[in-house]
């Protein structure tokens, strides 16, 4: 049987307020802390954006993954602790640049990013179309077909397929503007509606 307590002064209120700060203080005192010890490998946040909640997480070298919420940020904070560091700290004060340039690229105010970025979660033929993507620029577009020659493979369109779905940074590293040849948008790991705004974001 349940028991509820009356607290007519708000008491509980105010000290569940306070034990709320209290826990924040300690979390930002232990990342703070760990950061100086060398003991925090990844760090990460989440930012409001209109494709939904990012994940952004961060190693020392740069900015190694941005998630959808549709990738299941738990799953996704699971999978860098077994590939890189199991030393995974929510520390949003490592990322506020990164959030940043995020919110400025969401309000029309930017049109590149000027972030260092680690990418040790991709590699092989899938790291030079990643690389490659950077270089279609804002507001335009490319088929999987015209990156598969640009990389210099025409024939692996699937392959650069893959590679986009696959991308450990999307939003920052554009795979949103590589659609098919007929022009119809094709797929997108954050979803076909987050394409859409990106492209009309970028249209704008």
């Amino acid at each position: 049987m349940m028991v509820t307590i009356p607290d007519p002064n708000g008491l509980f209120d105010a000290l569940s307020a306070d034990s709320a700060d209290t826990l924040a203080g300690l979390h930002r005192r232990l990342a703070a802390e760990a950061e100086q010890a060398g003991l925090l490998d990844i760090a990460y946040r989440t930012v409001d954006t209109p494709v939904g909640s990012l994940l952004l997480a961060a190693t020392p070298a740069g900015l190694v993954r941005v998630a959808y919420p549709n990738e299941d940020h738990d799953a996704v904070l699971a999978a860098l602790a077994t590939r890189i560091s199991p030393r995974v700290l929510a520390a949003p004060g490592r990322l506020d640049a990164v959030a940043r340039e995020i919110d400025e690229y969401f309000a029309g105010a930017r049109t590149h990013f000027d972030l260092p970025l680690d990418l040790r979660l991709t590699g092989g033929f899938r790291r030079q179309v990643i690389e490659h993507l950077a270089d279609i620029g804002y507001g335009r577009r490319a088929s999987y077909a015209e990156v598969a020659a640009a990389v210099g493979n025409p024939r692996a369109v699937r392959a650069v397929g893959s590679a986009c779905a696959n991308n450990p940074l999307p939003v920052v590293i554009p795979c949103h503007r590589v659609v098919r040849s007929d022009g119809s948008i094709g797929q997108y790991v954050g979803g076909v509606a987050a394409k859409n705004t990106l492209l009309a974001l970028e249209a704008a």
